[in-house]
């Protein structure tokens, strides 16, 4: 049976445990990170751009409040807080999977992912929306999302490269 007492005794090289501490740290600063700039974002959106014209950023980008009572994108549009149940499945489902990684990268894409859920499941149970979340962001060309939804993205598009290098 071995171990790293009969390795020692046995005079081979002791094998280092992994510390999962470095990814959960980060996992964890970066989604309450995520969830704190996304809420007070969201709150500044309802404060400043309803019944108002949208504003012009950049190029395409404008400013625009919209309320999607659907899933990404506006899918399953009317769904409000049947989304949340399957929300918290899949942040559980994250988490496990994490159990599994390690590193600061993976700890950052996994943050990205739990705080951007966990921000868009915030905003369907506490704001009074009937279980809308808020969006604010609009390239025009694109869904109007917010920055709850770019950290899902995000951190998905990260992992989903992560997996790939370690193929």
């Amino acid at each position: 049976m071995g171990g790293p007492v009969r390795d020692l005794q046995e005079r081979r090289a002791v094998r280092p445990a992994l510390s999962r501490r470095p990814l959960v740290v980060v996992a964890t600063l970066v989604a309450v990170s995520v969830i704190a700039v996304d809420q007070v974002t969201k709150s500044l959106a309802v404060a400043h751009l309803e019944d108002r014209e949208p504003l012009h950023v950049l190029w395409t980008l404008q400013l625009a409040l919209a309320f999607n009572s659907g899933v990404a994108f506006s899918l399953g549009s009317g769904s409000g807080l049947v989304v949340v149940p399957v929300a918290l499945a899949v942040v559980g489902v994250v988490v496990m999977i994490g159990r599994t990684m390690e590193g600061r990268l993976s700890g950052l894409c996994l943050g990205l992912i739990v705080g951007g859920a966990l921000g868009n499941i915030i905003d369907r149970l506490l704001r009074s929306h009937g279980g809308a979340v808020v969006d604010f962001i609009d390239f025009q060309w694109w869904p109007v999302f917010n920055v709850a939804d770019a950290a899902i993205v995000s951190g998905g598009i990260g992992l989903g490269l992560l997996a790939l290098r370690r193929a």
